[in-house]
């Protein structure tokens, strides 16, 4: 079944880790620009598809993610655990994203959509489902939920600490997961019957 939508989401997003030498980190700390253009070659590919499940147009996007990279730079030195340095550096970024987002978005807007599917549906998606075929379906998303969606079902944060990020109640961070689960499901399930019909 479907109803586990957002576990399928994480596999096919994938959160590998990109190993950075530890040795260029330690050159970061000492504003090595070597480094640094080397470690901004490394991750920024991922860290700009953080910013894209998040925020709609490319160029916030980068704006975003180079504005990332400079606090990441300029607080690097506050990094204890190297071995934990993209976590921290994603962290940074999708705060990044969410400061941005929160300027522009009402996230207690409350959500109804008739054409969510409301039942469980009893169909597994094909698994030919490729990371831009994602990308596009989230981006579907009303800016809300999927930011909400991104931050529990990706990032793994609980609702008390979204609620917490995004100034909300509880109780409306798990409205806007569920409704984003349903509007998710029910756009899967139409990008396969279109996908099934031009065949």
């Amino acid at each position: 079944m479907v109803s586990n939508l957002s576990n399928y989401f994480v596999l096919l997003i994938g959160k590998g880790t990109i190993l950075i030498d530890e040795k260029l980190i330690e050159l970061c700390k000492l504003d090595d620009r070597i480094a640094q253009k080397q470690v901004f070659d490394q991750l920024s590919g991922k860290l700009f598809f953080t910013c894209k499940r998040y925020l709609k147009r490319e160029d916030l996007a980068e704006d975003v993610l180079l504005d990332a990279f400079q606090t990441i730079f300029s607080k690097i030195h506050q990094l204890k655990e190297t071995k934990a340095f993209e976590g921290w550096a994603r962290q940074i970024t999708v705060n990044k994203c969410l400061h941005m987002l929160r300027k522009e978005v009402n996230f207690n807007l409350h959500l109804t959509d008739e054409s969510v599917v409301n039942e469980q549906i009893a169909a597994e998606p094909e698994s030919s489902l490729e990371h831009e075929d994602l990308l596009n379906l989230v981006e579907q998303l009303p800016s809300g939920c999927k930011t909400v969606f991104n931050l529990y079902a990706i990032e793994g944060f609980t609702h008390q600490e979204i609620a917490t990020k995004l100034n909300v109640s509880e109780g409306t961070s798990k409205s806007q997961l569920s409704f984003a689960r349903k509007k998710l499901q029910a756009l899967v399930l139409n990008f396969f019957y279109l996908k099934s019909d031009v065949r």
